[in-house]
């Protein structure tokens, strides 16, 4: 659910401060992008060099950063734009109150203050100054601004008291966080399978027929629906790409024949299918079992169709909405609705080889999105993340809620 989150986490001076060394690797572990900035007093609890360490970011404590002779300033309104999600873990009182009241004295409130995202906090303390009037007007006027409260636990507090205080652990904050994203993404309970890549079909052991896909928009198509919250089955042919998000299914087969295997095996759970692969049409009747030696100057091959992987798979709809896609030379949008009708797909993703930056290979891709009303929409030349990001919000558009 973090895959490509961008987290900024706040660190204020409190003994829990040595619990963020283990949540920014939870962090980094599930798939977010993390920067820290914290004040002079945390880096009395725990360590900057293990935070920048852990995060592969430097850790920002001040508005100007004098180095070597060079002079460089953070920017939090920059980074108030970056962050998808704010956390200020721990949350001290001292803090807490400042955020509160406005008052922005470092770098950490100047950050808070300019964040447009969901905030966060962590509160930690000990037990009678989290129960102090004030400490509890602060919490209701945070959670009044719209920020999110992650309540302390119970248990040994640092003064050998036990009660109310001590900061959330590191896995309940990452649950909490979780949980949250979880109920705001459009597609979260939907299951989406997507095919990438091509297909290998072997002509004998050291040979095989192919194409020049690199299963990018696939593998960027399988990003973009786990950002939304989706559960995605990703079936790929062979390609070096690694999904970046850890809650991706990747599947790797290598022929048509696998990947039909495959998806079969997932469609029936899927609600939303997009057949992003350039599968072989055709493979050798029969592949050698060795090394076909030189010989002859010609050397005919005897190939057989492929099955149709979206075809086969769209025959078999039970509610599930079906988008293939379709890369032509001739006749483009002619060529897409044909088979947009004879493979019974909800739509179609049509580009042109003959578009500059589209088609295999490249990080960019010029679509048109076509449905079976005959509604067609073309963008522009996109890299394709965002290509991707255009294709599931046309879906979303034509499946609602």
């Amino acid at each position: 659910m973090l895959g490509s989150k961008r987290v900024l986490l706040g660190i204020t001076g409190g003994i829990a401060a040595y619990k963020t060394t283990f949540l920014t690797r939870l962090l980094i572990k599930a798939g977010a992008e993390v920067r820290i900035v914290m004040t002079d007093s945390a880096g009395q609890f725990v360590s900057p060099l293990t935070l920048a360490t852990l995060s592969k970011n430097p850790v920002l404590k001040d508005f100007v950063r004098e180095e070597e002779g060079e002079t460089d300033w953070n920017n939090h309104v920059e980074l108030g734009l970056w962050a998808d999600l704010m956390l200020v873990a721990p949350a001290t009182a001292n803090t807490l109150s400042k955020m509160a009241s406005g008052t922005c004295d470092n770098l950490l409130l100047a950050c808070y203050m300019s964040a447009k995202c969901p905030v966060f906090f962590a509160p930690a303390m000990d037990l009678d100054m989290y129960r102090h009037p004030a400490t509890k007007t602060a919490i209701e006027t945070l959670e009044g601004f719209g920020n999110i409260l992650i309540p302390a636990a119970s248990g040994e507090l640092a003064s050998g008291l036990e009660g109310e205080g001590r900061m959330a652990e590191p896995e309940d904050i990452l649950a909490a966080i979780t949980t949250w994203f979880a109920r705001q993404q459009p597609w979260t309970g939907k299951n989406v399978l997507i095919t990438a890549g091509p297909t290998y079909e072997p002509i004998d052991p050291v040979r095989f027929i192919g194409n020049h896909s690199s299963g990018r928009m696939g593998f960027e198509l399988a990003e973009a629906a786990a950002a939304l919250g989706a559960r995605v089955v990703l079936v790929t042919g062979p390609t070096h790409l690694q999904p970046r998000d850890p809650g991706i299914t990747c599947i790797r087969v290598g022929t048509a024949q696998q990947m039909l295997e495959e998806a079969s095996a997932h469609f029936d759970q899927a609600d939303i299918v997009i057949g992003a692969a350039a599968v072989s049409d055709y493979r050798p009747r029969v592949a050698a079992p060795e090394k076909i030696k030189k010989g002859e100057d010609t050397r005919s091959l005897e190939l057989v169709r492929n099955p149709d992987i979206i075809q086969t798979l769209a025959a078999r709809k039970s509610g599930q909405f079906v988008v293939g896609f379709a890369l032509e030379t001739e006749n483009e949008l002619e060529h897409a609705q044909s088979k947009l009708k004879r493979k019974g797909l909800d739509a179609i993703v049509l580009n042109s080889l003959k578009d500059p930056g589209a088609g295999f290979g490249g990080d960019t891709n010029k679509i048109t999105f076509i449905d079976k009303n005959s509604q067609i929409k073309p963008f522009a030349l996109k890299s394709k993340a965002e290509a991707a990001r255009d294709i599931l919000h046309e879906i979303q558009i034509r499946i609602g809620n």
